[in-house]
């Protein structure tokens, strides 16, 4: 069964950190439409602590997710530090002392980080939330490993499905958070957080994948 090692995982931390870095001034302008402006300015500013830890005290995936959430919650304002801890650690949790992280283990990982967005954030699906990407594309994974897809098969479904979600945040009127104080007038817009969360997801996605 296609796998890699836990201790090899790290790569996929650094690999999402670079993709927040690279695309902080974009999801700033996204957020600008409704919200504050500053989702990208706070995810690059957490991301970039994170890797500063990390080069200062490498770790495997699960380590580095852990590192990961500690920052996001303790060191991030706004809404989006303690929602993203939340599925990181999470997803700590679920891979710790896994040797070999799988597509079963990786099942829990995504599962659980769904369940701790739902606990904690109050939102639903059709809220114009980030969890109208991560729903779809949990749910589009663990069909596809119940379905017998192979690892990569069944990252590529979630992938599709997180940019789905992330899609269909457009044509929804925002029911949290800043924007949805504007109502209707929320609504043409991509939600800031569902953005983030699709390039979080697609990019860990991506990056397990080379290391398959």
């Amino acid at each position: 069964m296609a796998s890699f090692k836990n201790e090899d995982g790290a790569k996929i931390v650094y690999d999402m950190i670079k993709a927040i870095q690279d695309n902080k001034q974009y999801l700033s302008d996204i957020d600008g439409l409704i919200g504050d402006g500053d989702h990208g300015i706070n995810m690059n500013k957490g991301f970039t602590m994170c890797k500063e830890a990390l080069d200062a005290e490498p770790g495997n995936l699960s380590m580095s997710l852990k590192t990961l959430s500690n920052v996001l919650m303790e060191d991030i304002g706004g809404s989006m530090g303690p929602l993203y801890g939340c599925i990181f650690r999470a997803m700590f949790r679920a891979s710790k002392g896994k040797e070999d992280i799988d597509k079963d283990v990786f099942k829990e990982m995504i599962t659980k980080s769904e369940e701790a967005i739902r606990n904690i954030g109050g939102a639903e699906v059709g809220d114009k939330t980030l969890l109208d990407t991560i729903a779809p594309a949990a749910a589009a994974y663990c069909a596809a490993v119940d379905a017998g897809d192979d690892f990569a098969a069944a990252l590529t479904k979630m992938k599709a499905a997180a940019e789905a979600g992330r899609d269909s945040t457009k044509d929804l009127v925002a029911k949290k958070g800043r924007a949805s104080r504007l109502g209707e007038r929320s609504r043409g817009v991509l939600d800031a957080g569902a953005t983030s969360c699709c390039l979080l997801i697609c990019t860990m996605a991506d990056s397990i994948i080379s290391l398959l």
